[in-house]
């Protein structure tokens, strides 16, 4: 199934890190990938894709002068570029990592893949079922007991209570979480969530799977056990997109990184190469800070 948006729509706030000009720091900016893809091997397609946030350009601070404000139509509100004519392509098979600062524009991205927000312009073509592992713990409900969220996203991702029945015992085992399943979720380490949510995420049969730092909880065996099963279904033919400040991790996993930076891509390749500028940059920048 494809599924092709070209909307407008306004992401939440998040902070900026500069990027220094191209003459003032020695990087070469021509790590990019340009290959013509045949159209049945593309996973994900997005072309000249942007995303804005409103942000308020005045400071209020208090709840009765922002209610004054509001209704006098005078919470005067910008424009702020946070992803700017961002193009790239993701064959079927490949595991493709997106590293740079917080506030780059990483997990919007990731937020215009799954629909959570829509592009301001552009177009974003995703082919086949996607599993999304943006925000740990997302869709789950903390009051419930860990097996009775199995069934609340299952239903979430759109398979019937028969067909969860079928997975369950599998997601248990592959969670290791045997003797919790009974135990509410607010009772859980972040660890355990992430277990659960990652274990739910694959046995659902996803074409392309996105991940957003939920690798970096849980212990080192789970850690490795996950990356295994990344390789596995990888070579199945499943798309990965895995957003991690965990760079070890990222060339372990991925064949191809895409580096985002004040918004735009600095650069889409070799996962090695790119990781190396990055580390590059960061050095720059820790010496910029010290003059």
């Amino acid at each position: 199934m494809e599924d092709i948006k070209n909307t407008k729509g306004i992401p939440e706030e998040n902070p900026k890190v500069e990027t220094p000009e191209k003459e003032e720091f020695p990087f070469s900016y021509d790590i990019l990938v340009d290959e013509e893809i045949p159209e049945e091997e593309i996973a994900i397609q997005v072309k000249n894709v942007s995303a804005d946030y409103l942000v308020r350009d005045e400071k209020v601070d208090n709840l009765k002068e922002w209610v004054v404000r509001f209704f006098r139509g005078k919470l005067e509100k910008k424009k702020d570029r946070r992803l700017d004519n961002v193009s790239f392509t993701i064959k079927k098979g490949e595991s493709i990592g997106v590293i740079g600062h917080n506030g780059a524009g990483k997990s919007t991205l990731l937020k215009l893949l799954t629909d959570i927000l829509p592009a301001a312009e552009g177009t974003v073509k995703v082919v086949g079922k996607v599993a999304p592992l943006i925000n740990l713990g997302a869709g789950f409900d903390y009051e419930a007991t860990a097996k009775e969220n199995v069934y609340l996203n299952g239903a979430i991702l759109g398979y019937s209570r028969k067909d969860i029945e079928k997975k369950y015992q599998e997601i248990v085992d592959f969670a290791e979480l045997h003797d919790h399943m009974h135990i509410p979720l607010k009772n859980f380490s972040s660890g355990m969530v992430a277990r659960l949510g990652f274990a739910i995420a694959i046995d659902v049969n996803p074409d392309i799977l996105l991940v957003d730092e939920i690798l970096s909880v849980g212990d080192e065996s789970f850690r490795s056990k996950c990356a295994n099963k990344i390789e596995e279904m990888r070579r199945d033919g499943v798309s990965f997109v895995i957003v991690s400040h965990n760079l070890a991790e990222i060339k372990r996993l991925c064949q191809k990184t895409i580096w985002i930076e004040n918004a735009k891509v600095r650069a889409y390749g070799d996962s090695a190469k790119v990781c190396a500028e990055y580390l590059r940059y960061c050095d720059w920048l820790k010496k910029q800070k010290k003059h």
